[in-house]
């Protein structure tokens, strides 16, 4: 009896808590260029988790704000009209219900700027990447971070 017990509360958890490979990754690009890329990346790298674009900060906080959904991480560039990158992070920090989301948040962008990065990392992005225009390292950059994200520890996929 103990056993199927067992095998009944890892059903449970199973569908009351998404799995990693289930939660959506966010990529807010206004670049169709780049959001073809990730695509691509993503596609070749066989990452199941469904992928949701947003033109600007803007639209992305929009649907943070207004789902329950917890998404398994979000890309972000940084120059974006409307509500740029940076913007976005700082809002989302600044916010109880989304920072409680616990979204890990990864810059993708032009820019290697010092000043821009030192900032980045006081909103506490998790992690901050120039654009590739080597695409081989350039998916090997946002396959490793993906995959850590999948593979970590998080208050999102555990019971």
């Amino acid at each position: 009896m103990k056993c199927r017990l067992n095998e009944i509360n890892k059903l449970v958890i199973h569908y009351l808590i998404p799995m990693p490979h289930t939660r959506p990754i966010i990529s807010v690009e206004d670049d169709e260029d780049d959001q073809y890329l990730i695509k691509r990346i993503l596609e070749e790298l066989g990452v199941p988790n469904k992928l949701i674009f947003f033109q600007n900060g803007q639209k992305a906080l929009d649907y943070l704000t207004s789902t329950m959904e917890k998404p398994l991480m979000i890309f972000c560039d940084i120059n974006m009209p409307v509500m740029n990158g940076l913007e976005l992070l700082e809002v989302i920090e600044n916010s109880p219900y989304l920072k409680k989301k616990a979204i890990p948040f990864i810059f993708l962008s032009t820019s290697a700027d010092k000043n821009t990065i030192e900032y980045a990392y006081q909103l506490s992005v998790q992690g901050y990447f120039v654009k590739e225009s080597n695409f081989d390292v350039y998916r090997s950059r946002i396959g490793r971070a993906v995959h850590y994200w999948l593979d970590c520890l998080h208050p999102n996929n555990m019971a």
